[in-house]
């Protein structure tokens, strides 16, 4: 399926800060695939490719696709059911 090449969430802690202006790491998700449920320090990070490819850490469906362009972050969401933000 896929290499074991990977990094763990924490590797899009600074992307993700950008995109949801908190500490994203800690916090929940589901995946829409097997229903896992784990924090986003938890899920496998691929950067081989031209943009970020964000799995679940337990069946290894694409969560979300991130891809840095000159201004922006593009986000594709996939796989991920929910993702649940707690207040500061």
């Amino acid at each position: 399926m896929t290499s074991d090449e990977h990094l763990d969430g924490n590797a899009i802690a600074g992307d993700l800060r950008e995109l949801f202006g908190v500490e994203m790491t800690t916090q929940s998700g589901s995946c829409a695939g097997c229903g896992v449920v784990s924090v986003l320090a938890a899920v496998r990070v691929y950067r081989s490719g031209p943009g970020t490819v964000i799995r679940c850490p337990n069946c290894e469906k694409v969560l979300m696709v991130l891809v840095n362009r000159p201004g922006s972050i593009r986000v594709g969401i996939e796989m991920l059911h929910w993702l649940e933000v707690a207040e500061n």
